[in-house]
């Protein structure tokens, strides 16, 4: 196995949380020999490290360690499992800066960005330590003569967790705290692009005192893992972040053991502005909406839909914003917007480009030449973006703007819900009336309006339509790992034998 560079070591408080194998049964696991891949940091091209690609015994090792281990972890107390996992927390905390290098490095997020999903991540681990205290039963007054019903929460069993490399260490502990709060054990698949936040957060997790076999972290080619775990019948849950079009295989390869699914898939997210709102205040909002994780954000503005009355102000204020972003290596402290994750989402975001300007929309700005590398791509705004383009129909997931005029509330409300997609949308306007009609019209899980920011431990996040199953975070964010089971309980000698 390849060892990390010595200079990339140096550069960690702790160098080890820096692995570079699999972690099955609280061992450090590596895979046949020649059965490993790089590990692309997206700026520079070069290889940060290699991973081992798993055998399919290996991934169903990391099963028999789990069910292995559920007996003990679910027979803890809330309380004796909400230690452990304060304690996780504690440590993610106290190696911040060493996570969110590891992060930008295997990314390419800015690494102020870098810093504040380690801290998102993090309040996952602490809300979930504590909720897991509050999986109340409820008492049911009882129809039936001289008997107790009732239902308790109990463990659905082990989880799997496959997670994406857009947010490599945010994804996993929204996931994974609330299994463990719950009593489940985890097998965790990172993508293979960012699998250093995970193999850290395993390190962090069995220092924390969570046992062997209870927080596993499984490496190999996506598609073998993913058919495997879908296919264990010991595995009761998974919970995936990614694409529509993966979450639908998924569905279908767990029908066969009917496990419980947390899909979060793809979002198409609308940010309509009203004609009442400072047409400045909303584009500034807008930038922030659109470039966060340079665009490869499931909650990124997709369409600006901006009311004709003040349609041209925001694209001259949205221009102006945009040209001050700058673009480069994370590790830079001026940087606004990272790579992409890899050459061929350049060529995406190049494609989809292409197919607005063929189709009639214009290009304001995002001149390619001014690039720093060749997994970057420069913002760019288009206006005039109709429903027959890719910017539209398609989450670009770049740093690809499209603004669209609309006339009136109605309008808009269709053009908004013209999507697959319902996962997250923006509302900017002063008008209480048209908050309210919008927010309860539009088709998204997520509404936020006049604000960019909506997510958090409290929030039940999730969508509706194509973009997924269930929620995670908030109150209901542990009901995945969980079974309702009811109890009736009858008095000895009340059954009479008439």
């Amino acid at each position: 196995m390849t060892t990390l560079s010595t200079t990339l070591a140096k550069r960690l408080n702790d160098p080890r949380l820096l692995r570079q194998y699999a972690y099955v049964n609280g061992k450090w696991t590596h895979g046949s020999e020649g059965r490993e891949e790089a590990v692309i940091d997206p700026a520079t091209g070069e290889s940060i490290g290699h991973i081992p690609l798993l055998e399919a015994e290996q991934i169903k090792a990391a099963v028999d360690a789990a069910e292995a281990a559920f007996t003990q972890w679910r027979a803890l107390r809330a309380d004796e499992r909400c230690e452990r996992l304060l304690a996780w927390y504690d440590l993610i905390q106290a190696h911040r800066e060493d996570l969110a290098l590891v992060m930008t490095l295997e990314q390419g997020k800015p690494l102020p960005d870098a810093r504040g999903e380690v801290e998102y991540g993090a309040s996952f681990v602490r809300w979930f330590a504590e909720e897991g205290k509050r999986t109340y039963g409820e008492t049911i007054p009882s129809h039936i003569p001289n008997a107790a019903l009732g239902t308790l929460k109990e463990p659905v069993g082990i989880a799997a967790l496959i997670t994406p490399w857009n947010f490599p260490l945010a994804m996993i502990t929204r996931k994974a705290a609330a299994a463990l709060a719950a009593g489940c054990p985890v097998i965790v698949k990172p993508a293979n692009e960012t699998p250093y936040s995970a193999l850290a957060l395993a390190e962090l997790a069995e220092r924390a005192g969570i046992p062997a076999g209870i927080f596993n972290v499984v490496l190999g080619e996506a598609a073998e893992v993913s058919r495997i775990l879908c296919a264990e019948p010991r595995v009761k849950a998974l919970s995936f972040t990614g694409s529509t079009r993966v979450g639908r295989l998924l569905m279908e390869q767990c029908a066969g053991t009917v496990k419980r699914l947390s899909l979060e898939l793809g979002g198409n997210a609308p940010f309509i502005v009203g004609p009442d709102m400072d047409p400045r205040e909303a584009a500034l909002a807008a930038v922030a909406a659109k470039f966060q994780t340079a665009g490869q954000d499931c909650l990124a503005a997709n369409r600006i839909l901006v009311h004709v009355s003040i349609h041209d102000a925001f694209v001259e204020h949205f221009a102006a914003r945009m040209a001050a972003l700058t673009v480069g290596n994370g590790l830079h402290g001026e940087t606004d917007l990272g790579p992409l994750i890899h050459r061929q989402a350049v060529e995406k975001a190049a494609a989809i480009v292409d197919d607005a300007i063929s189709r009639g929309a214009t290009l304001v700005a995002g001149e390619q030449r001014d690039a720093p590398g060749e997994n970057f791509f420069m913002p760019v705004l288009l206006t005039g973006v109709t429903p027959e383009m890719k910017v539209w129909r398609e989450e670009n997931f770049a740093p690809v703007a499209g603004i669209t005029a609309y006339h009136d509330d109605d309008e808009v409300i269709a053009m908004a819900n013209d999507t697959e997609y319902g996962l997250a949308a923006y509302v900017y306007t002063y008008d209480i009336r048209r908050i309210w009609k919008l927010m309860r019209a539009l088709e998204y899980g997520m509404v936020s309006v006049n604000s960019v920011k909506m997510t958090g431990p409290p929030v039940p996040f999730g969508g509706v339509k194509q973009s997924g199953l269930g929620r995670e975070g908030g109150a209901c964010g542990i009901d995945e790992y969980l079974e309702t089971k009811y109890y009736c309980l009858g008095a000895l000698g009340s059954v009479s034998g008439s």
